[in-house]
């Protein structure tokens, strides 16, 4: 058995509304460690504490809470369900010892689930399913565990069997340790014998656990080969060896609402849940003492709190760490609440106040002891979903950026950037929800009111034929006026290949000292051409011109240089360019034919697709997609794909665009003009 005194960090996983934060709320009411039980619905649980999650009745970020459940510590981390916060997810996961991955019995919407159990294998976190709602299902375990095998890399092990009045589920079969126990509300499962009608399922689940955990245990193969039924010590030994490392995914069930079966799966983590030593597998060689952070929170009124595991040793309250930063406050987190406390041992997850350079995923160790190797981290998710923004308030305006940089070390998922080619402020995330979370944190934590548009679309102009033009700026004002003459050629360049200037003027005409300002002129026309947009590929050569020893300056040269540019474009044939993205989609195998109708409907080329790698059952479909296209793109392909569907991209290419839409769209740019 796992020594009862050691601390066990797990995390709450699942798709949206499989009742996480319910289980949550069921554990700390079964441990005694709340006397009553809050809902979601009525906005009083532990979990879901901020105004966003409860205004949504869904959780947002992680939340955490702690408990004792026969002399165990728990610290359990309540992840977000919803796929717009896997960043949230995936950060927390970083930090644990075990997850359970909560799921109801909708065998339509196992496919939700394949993102966690990937996630999860690749880093080798120990991972439970946990069957919720059960009473509201006729649904077996048997058929769940067939529904769900495709998307685990791991293989399902059954630890119950339910037993069934009807399709009503009164109890269950304790496959470990043959017991049969009847579920009471309020009280717990009581032990009863176990009706015949259960044990046939019985005998063949129990078959099922021993012959997976014997895949991974050369003993137990001998002995079931042998005919030799284990003991259930053993059996408890086979299940926990075999889930530290991640080979096997045991399978229990119940009901968070009603309590049922909480009891059985805390009592299974005391059992067989790996502790901190297996988790410290991670930690890199000669780690002496050394956390990471998981999440950040930044409260209006405690400021900013790092959430941290403690990987190796012991840090208390007031340590120096490894870039400078002082350790100002140390708390255990429940909820909203914080207790102060002095110190953290190995194991322990924590938060640790007033860290203000360091960022989740950081590793921090004390400055006085040796320097600690990087632990892994979580990648962000690739941003698929935008908003330009700007302060509804022009006072506002100097909040922006600093306001965007606080809420973004709460959630390293957002990405907040100055777009260049259109001018913009733009916030990137995962999704329009993930966006307007985001946005009610800035108004409600920093008073700060953003207007949200769709982003613009950085359309170019290129031109199609060369024109020869001459141009005269003469301006007489009294003293000295300003006169510069230039002739210049202007022709087209290959698509991509930008902008060339040259001179070939001969003997003087143009006076060395300003050509450079001729060139300026010109790059500063090509910000806008005569179709209102940034012009890309072309060639200008400063071939004549004329100066004046008195009248001439940089400035008129410039001037020429602009009008040049100004009276030969339009003769050019312009032509707008709008921006092509290669667009990767990954979604589960039968949604291909709708995903490449969706984007041949958004004026995509589909170019191929195959079988995601490491992926089984997923595909890769490869397409190029106008970037006009593509805003709402992650909404249509998630409603596609039960919510599953993402992609990556990255800019390919410009590409001229013609007829109604190129109408379109220079008809908005002149009205916004």
């Amino acid at each position: 058995m796992s020594n009862s005194t050691e601390a066990l960090n797990i995390a709450l996983v699942g798709p949206y509304t499989s009742g996480k934060t319910t289980l949550l709320e069921s554990m700390l009411f079964v441990s005694g460690t709340i006397g009553r039980k809050g809902k979601v619905t009525d906005g009083n649980t532990v979990g879901d504490w901020s105004e966003e999650a409860r205004a949504r009745q869904s959780s947002v970020e992680v939340n955490t809470a702690s408990f004792s459940y026969r002399d165990r510590r728990f610290t359990v981390l309540d992840c977000p369900g919803s796929i717009e916060f896997f960043g949230e997810t995936a950060n927390a996961l970083m930090g644990v010892d075990l997850a359970i991955i909560v799921c109801t019995p909708d065998l339509a919407r196992v496919w939700t689930m394949g993102r966690l159990f990937k996630y999860l294998a690749q880093h080798e976190i120990p991972h439970v399913l946990f069957a919720n709602r059960m009473d509201e299902t006729a649904v077996r375990v048997a058929e769940l565990i067939e529904a769900v095998t495709p998307v685990s890399d791991r293989p399902l092990v059954p630890c119950q069997v339910a037993i069934r009045d009807g399709d009503q589920v009164t109890g269950y079969v304790d496959l470990v340790t043959g017991q049969a126990y009847e579920y009471r509300d309020q009280e717990g499962a009581v032990g009863v014998d176990a009706p015949e009608t259960v044990l046939e399922r019985q005998e063949d689940a129990r078959t099922q656990l021993l012959e997976s955990l014997a895949d991974f245990d050369d003993a137990l193969l001998e002995s079931l080969l042998e005919d030799e039924i284990p003991e259930t010590d053993e059996i408890r030994a086979y299940v926990r060896n075999t889930l530290a490392d991640a080979q096997v995914v045991p399978v229990m069930m119940g009901s968070a609402e009603r309590d049922w079966g909480v009891r059985r799966l805390l009592e299974s983590l005391v059992d067989f849940a790996p502790g901190g030593a297996v988790a410290a597998r991670r930690l890199p060689a000669g780690a002496d003492t050394v956390g990471q952070v998981v999440k950040t929170y930044i409260t209006q009124h405690g400021g900013k709190v790092s959430l941290a595991r403690v990987w190796a040793g012991t840090i208390e309250d007031g340590t120096v760490l490894n870039d400078g930063q002082r350790i100002g406050g140390m708390y255990r987190m429940q909820g909203q609440q914080q207790t102060k406390i002095d110190r953290a041992e190995a194991g322990e997850i924590v938060g640790l106040g007033r860290l203000e350079t360091i960022a989740t995923g950081d590793t921090v160790a004390p400055a006085d002891g040796p320097a600690a190797e990087p632990m892994p981290r979580a990648a962000p998710p690739p941003s698929v979903y935008a908003y330009s923004v700007r302060a509804s308030r022009r006072e506002d305006e100097v909040k922006v950026s600093g306001a965007m940089s606080r809420i973004a070390q709460e959630d390293p998922s957002l990405r907040f950037e100055q777009n260049p080619d259109t001018q913009e402020a733009v916030l990137w995330g995962q999704g329009e929800m993930h966006l307007k979370v985001a946005l009610d944190r800035l108004s409600s934590k920093y008073g700060l009111a953003l207007q949200t548009e769709r982003p613009k679309v950085a359309y170019k102009e290129a031109i199609r034929k060369p024109v020869a033009q001459h141009a005269r700026f003469k301006k007489q004002t009294g003293g000295h006026g300003q006169f510069g003459d230039v002739h210049i050629e202007v022709k087209p360049l290959p698509r991509g290949t930008g902008f060339e200037f040259q001179q070939k003027v001969v003997g003087g005409a143009v006076p060395r000292q300003y050509i450079p300002a001729v060139e300026a002129g010109v790059r500063d026309y090509l910000s806008s051409g005569p179709l209102g947009f940034p012009v890309v590929d072309v060639s200008v050569t400063l071939t004549d011109g004329k100066h004046h020893a008195v009248d001439s300056s940089e400035q008129a040269f410039k001037t020429a240089g602009r009008m040049a540019m100004a009276e030969a474009l339009p003769k050019c044939n312009p032509v707008l360019l709008e921006p092509i993205c290669e667009v990767r989609i990954s979604i589960p195998s039968e949604f291909t034919p709708n995903v490449q109708r969706l984007v041949t409907g958004r004026r995509g080329q589909v170019l191929g697709f195959q079988a995601r790698e490491d992926w089984s059952g997923w595909d890769e479909v490869t397409s190029q997609m106008p970037q006009a296209e593509m805003h709402d793109l992650i909404i249509e392909l998630r409603s596609l794909t039960l919510g599953v569907g993402t992609f990556e991209s990255q800019f390919d290419r410009l590409q001229e665009l013609t007829g109604r839409l190129a109408d379109d769209v220079l008809a908005a740019a002149k009205e916004e003009n």
